[in-house]
């Protein structure tokens, strides 16, 4: 059986997608033009729905509005945090991809998920 974690983008961001969605249907009065325009708030959902990433057996899927790709646990070298505190995880050819949504306050969630495959430093306090 396969044991999934998923970390996704805080769904309280949709309250704000559908304000912005409320604001520009106030625009359709002056034109039905601006319909159009009502296609950026839908955008905006689907990137907020659709971005994260998995923690499974198999190893790590990131996945962005348009695309994912899916590290084996056998091609993981590591994680790196960056400056701003996001993460990234490093492949053995060499390669990083962004892990979207999470910061390195995170690592400890992360580190469950990944079954002790990811390290995390214990913090001395």
């Amino acid at each position: 059986m396969d044991s999934t974690a998923r970390f996704r983008m805080n769904r309280t961001t949709l309250l704000a997608v559908f304000a912005f969605a409320i604001c520009l249907t106030t625009l359709t009065v002056a034109s039905a033009w601006f319909l159009l325009a009502l296609v950026v708030p839908a955008v905006l959902t689907a990137w907020v729905l659709r971005t994260g990433f998995d923690v499974g057996d198999a190893g790590i899927t990131v996945r962005s509005l348009t695309r994912s790709r899916a590290v084996p646990w056998s091609e993981l070298a590591g994680i790196r945090v960056g400056e701003r505190a996001d993460l990234w995880l490093v492949t053995t050819g060499g390669t990083e991809v962004r892990l979207p949504a999470v910061r390195a306050r995170d690592l400890p969630a992360i580190g469950r998920a990944s079954a002790g495959r990811i390290p995390v430093p214990a913090l001395d306090q």
